[in-house]
């Protein structure tokens, strides 16, 4: 989506100069600037997070992501009796 954002001479001018020391593009700040906004105000900042906060608001609880990596439990050894 295309939104057009006007910003004074000066803060423009130090944005690029970021943006320049930074290495990324001036996309790229300002989505790291409004993904920090809505998270100082506890907005959600994808469709994942929003669909956590509702089963919250729902009192449900999230399921528990899968361990990557894990091992299984190995089965018990039955120890061999001498015959």
């Amino acid at each position: 989506m295309r939104k057009i954002i006007e910003f004074d001479a000066d803060t423009f001018d130090a944005l690029t100069l970021l943006a320049r020391d930074s290495m990324s593009s001036l996309q790229e700040l300002s989505e790291e600037a409004f993904r920090d906004l809505l998270k100082k105000r506890g907005r959600p900042t994808s469709l994942k997070d929003a669909l956590r906060g509702s089963l919250k608001v729902g009192g449900q609880k999230p399921p528990a992501a899968p361990l990557r990596g894990a091992r299984r439990p190995k089965a018990p050894v039955k120890p061999v009796r001498p015959t």
